[in-house]
């Protein structure tokens, strides 16, 4: 294995991320808060195994994947993630740190609110993608190009028909979970800087997303709503939670059972697309509202001298 691809490894980003994060726990262990980052992080080590487990069982259940009908959506779309992902392959190896730094992204947005007194919980958002997540990839279970159509997925053949494919490997495309966690980096920024900073890694992860091969320009919208459902989660709002969540449900269930119909009417789709990304918008802003949780003050009485 290369020197850089080892760096890369999300797995070894995972345990380093864990390590450091235990160092920092044990350095004060007054402080409550640190155990529950070292606890997500372990979480998230295991997730992936679990993950892996829970998509083959259902990938060897149900192995037909709806890769070529995400194809043909992203031309009714009229934004091909293969001819955008050609033009991308300049910067890959930017774009492809940039995809796996997550994790790092996640830390760093939690230490920020945290020592800010936001009100919400970027883990906690964390948390529900990783346990909803699965749920939707089995909905809809989909790889992504590079797993469709192998060595020449940068140039895929111009007629495939909109159809369910066998094929082997494990769900997790749609929607993106990546772009997601970005969109939850977005709604928790807490000033001016650090809402340039994660709309600029946004931007840059729904380009990674698309350079990698891992997904469909179509899996990013619904990424967005699901995002906003973690978000909500995060900050304890519940109905929106479950309207985004629903939102994403519509969406899973419309690619899957009404695609002929999407793919014949492009501004049916088009219309979705654009209702989701602008429903997406706004809850951020509304997060953006949100003031942060004022820290307790204590009153304190002056004591009144009588001479």
């Amino acid at each position: 294995m290369r020197l850089t691809d080892l760096a890369l490894n999300p797995a070894l980003i995972g345990t380093l991320a864990l390590f450091l994060s235990a160092i920092w726990m044990v350095r004060d262990p007054e402080d409550k808060n640190r155990p529950l980052l070292v606890f997500a992080l372990v979480l998230n080590l295991f997730y992936g195994l679990l993950l892996s487990l829970f998509m083959r069982t259902e990938s060897s259940l149900f192995p037909w994947k709806f890769d070529h009908v995400l194809f043909r959506m992203d031309a009714a779309l009229g934004l091909q993630a293969t001819t955008i992902a050609r033009s991308l392959q300049v910067a890959r190896i930017p774009l492809w740190i940039a995809y796996q730094a997550m994790i790092p992204m996640m830390i760093c947005w939690f230490l920020t609110t945290r020592y800010r007194n936001q009100r919400g919980s970027v883990l906690i958002a964390y948390a529900a993608e990783l346990a909803v997540g699965p749920l939707m990839y089995a909905l809809l279970p989909a790889c992504g190009p590079i797993y469709a159509f192998g060595a020449k997925w940068l140039d895929p053949p111009s007629l495939v028909s909109p159809a369910p494919i066998r094929l082997s490997g494990m769900p997790n495309a749609f929607p993106s979970l990546h772009v997601a966690t970005a969109l939850v980096l977005v709604s928790f920024a807490p000033s001016k800087l650090w809402r340039a900073i994660a709309l600029a890694f946004l931007a840059v992860t729904c380009l990674a997303t698309l350079s990698t091969g891992e997904h469909y320009v179509i899996d990013l919208i619904p990424g967005l709503a699901f995002g906003s459902f973690a978000a909500s989660i995060g900050f304890g709002r519940r109905r929106r939670a479950l309207a985004f969540l629903g939102l994403v449900c519509c969406w899973s269930l419309a690619v899957r059972f009404a695609y002929l119909f999407l793919i014949a009417k492009p501004i049916a789709i088009k219309g979705c697309a654009v209702v989701t990304v602008i429903l997406a918008a706004l809850e951020v802003f509304i997060d953006w509202g949100a003031r942060s949780a004022p820290v307790p003050v204590r009153a304190i009485e002056s004591e009144v001298l009588v001479p």
